[in-house]
C-alpha cells in the first residue's frame, strides 16, 4: 500500500469513525432534537436506539486490528444506514443543510473501505 492511499485510508477512517460514534451516541441518549428529526423523516423514535449502538459496534470494529470479516459487515452497515438516509432526506424534500452530513458520512464509508490495507480486507489480492 502506497504511503497516499494509507493517509487517505486513516484520514477517512479517523473522520468517519468520529461522526458515527458522535451521531450514534446522541442517538442512543434520544435528544429530543434527534427524535423530532427521525419522526420527521417518518420513523419510529426507537429505531434511533437500535441505529446508534449498530453505529457505535460499527465504529470498535472498524478500529479494531483484525476481524476482516466483521469490518466487511461493519462498512456495509455503514453504508445501508447512510444511503437510507441520504434517500430519506430526499424524499421528503430536505434541503442540502439536512442531507449533507449523511452524504459526507456515505463518501466517507466508501473511501475507508476502498483505501484499507490489506491485512484490514477480507481477501488480500496480490498484483
Amino acid at each position: 500500500m502506497s504511503k497516499r492511499n494509507n493517509i487517505i485510508y486513516w484520514i477517512s477512517t479517523l473522520w468517519l469513525s468520529l461522526g458515527m460514534a458522535s451521531t450514534g451516541i446522541v442517538q442512543c441518549m434520544q435528544k429530543e432534537s434527534e427524535v423530532t428529526f427521525i419522526t420527521g423523516l417518518g420513523y419510529p423514535a426507537y429505531l434511533l436506539i437500535i441505529i446508534g449502538i449498530w453505529k457505535l459496534l460499527g465504529v470498535i470494529v472498524v478500529l479494531a486490528p483484525k476481524l476482516p470479516l466483521m469490518k466487511e459487515w461493519a462498512y456495509a452497515g455503514f453504508f445501508f444506514v447512510m444511503s437510507g438516509a441520504l434517500f430519506s432526506h430526499l424524499a421528503v424534500n430536505n434541503g442540502i443543510k439536512e442531507i449533507a452530513p449523511a452524504l459526507l458520512l456515505l463518501v466517507l464509508t466508501i473511501a475507508s473501505w476502498l483505501f484499507r490495507p490489506a491485512n484490514r480486507k477480507l481477501i488480500s489480492l496480490k498484483a
